[in-house]
């Protein structure tokens, strides 16, 4: 697993867990429609199938 992810958050974190909100914030997302880039590692990939209902991921 070379390479980078986009995560994109496209729905709220209002309502949800908050260990939901830490994987969020600790992956840089805050504001809906924010993207961030990160290194396409298992810890990543993990953080993302956690809040995979709240984010759009792409790979590069």
């Amino acid at each position: 697993m070379s390479g980078s992810l986009k995560v994109t958050l496209v729905k709220s974190m209002i309502g949800r867990p908050e260990k939901h909100r830490k994987v969020l914030r600790g992956m840089g997302l805050t504001k809906l429609n924010k993207t961030v880039e990160l290194k396409d590692t298992p810890v990543t990939r993990g953080m993302v199938h956690i809040v995979s209902h709240l984010v759009k991921l792409e790979d590069n």
